[in-house]
This record gives C-alpha cells, structure tokens and sequence, in this order.
C-alpha cells in the first residue's frame, strides 16, 4: 500500500538526522510551500506522544543570530539584529525530546 505525502515526512523525519524542507521536498517531490502545511500538522499530531518535531533553528550567516523564539517554520526573510539576508533554513526532525540543541 501506498504512504500519503504526509506519512511520508514523518518518515523522512524520523529516519536520519536534521533535514531542510528544501530536501524533505526535493525527496518526497511535493512544493517546498507545501511541507510548512504538514510540518504544521505533523506537530499537532504528535503532541499527545512521546516524540515531537523538533526545529534545529534558522540562523544568520553574517552576525550568527538564532531564531530560537521562531514560531513559523518557513525560513525567515532577514535578521532582526544585522538585516542580512543570508540566513540558514531551519531543519526538523522527529525525536522524544532528548535531543540537544532543539527547540
């Protein structure tokens, strides 16, 4: 039987390490804008779990911000702090929550 696009990611995320939604996209072969959607729903689903999707944060490449408080899962535009613009994508995975560094 065939996995839905959201059973999909899910294993995507809980299989390896950190990925971008650009490679959980390139790999599940869905739009980029799309995987945000079920990110979203995908975090609802787990919370009454175990595990949680867990977000390795965005961070500016120029000053070295972090977006920790970051609540949406697209990648942010520019740095509050040095208004660059080459910024880190965020990276998700499925994990019970042990892991360090996560938000």
């Amino acid at each position: 039987m065939r996995q839905t696009v959201r059973q999909q990611v899910l294993d995507l995320l809980s299989g390896q390490g950190p990925v971008s939604a650009k490679e959980i996209s390139a790999r599940v072969g869905i739009p980029e804008k799309e995987v945000y959607g079920h990110l979203a729903h995908i975090q609802r689903s787990l919370q009454h779990g175990r595990e949680r999707l867990r977000v390795v944060p965005a961070c500016c490449r120029d000053c070295g911000f972090k977006f920790v408080k970051r609540e949406r899962f697209a990648k942010p535009g520019h740095c509050p702090r040095c208004r660059g613009t080459y910024i880190e994508e965020p990276l998700y995975l499925v994990g019970s929550g042990r892991e360090q560094g996560m938000g």
